[in-house]
């Protein structure tokens, strides 16, 4: 029986440039691991880059990931984010809707604070943020409608609390630690 490794998040600093996300991305894969969910965006600084990504790996891997990570010279900073971090995805859903299940469907979107975004004569569209585990429960209710098309964010997330990843961090900020946020 194989034992299931919980997914572990990775909040990584780096500079804003191109070709970065590759690199970071490339590392992962040639080692054979699987990134499992992956987002980019920018910080409240323009010249660093957020990467959020999730790994289902354990903690010997995560340190090999983790070192690696370390040496490629564009990144800044590496937090391991705990379990109580606010994590969110956004999920935009086609379910098929007839007459008689409009209603129904609306309840459910209803009760996961979602929105019906686009709405013809088949089909609703719905726009989800959550958890994961919250879009997880609301896809489950609406796939005995008939879920036509799916499309899902990435994680991202963030550490609770005022401590920031970015904290006394500058480009040429380049001590490099991984920490529980």
């Amino acid at each position: 029986m194989t034992e299931s490794i919980t997914p572990r998040t990775l909040s990584v600093l780096v500079e804003n440039k191109p070709g970065v996300l590759a690199r970071i991305s490339g590392l992962i894969s040639r080692r054979g691991y699987n990134i499992e969910s992956l987002a980019v965006g920018p910080t409240e600084h323009p010249e660093m880059s957020r990467i959020t990504l999730s790994v289902g790996v354990d903690d010997v891997v995560l340190e090999q990931i983790t070192k690696q990570l370390n040496k490629l010279i564009e990144v800044i900073k590496i937090v391991e984010l705990e379990d109580t971090a606010v994590r969110r995805e956004m999920a935009l859903v086609k379910v098929r809707a007839t007459a008689e299940t409009r209603g129904q469907l609306i309840e459910i979107i209803g009760l996961f604070q979602a929105k019906a975004v686009d709405l013809t004569a088949d089909v609703i569209t719905v726009e989800a943020v959550g958890s994961p585990a919250k879009l997880e429960a609301l896809l489950k209710l609406l796939e005995p409608y008939g879920i036509r098309e799916l499309v899902q964010s990435g994680l991202v997330a963030l550490g609770r609390g005022s401590r920031s990843i970015s904290d006394r961090t500058t480009r040429s900020d380049r001590q490099k630690t991984i920490r529980a946020v």
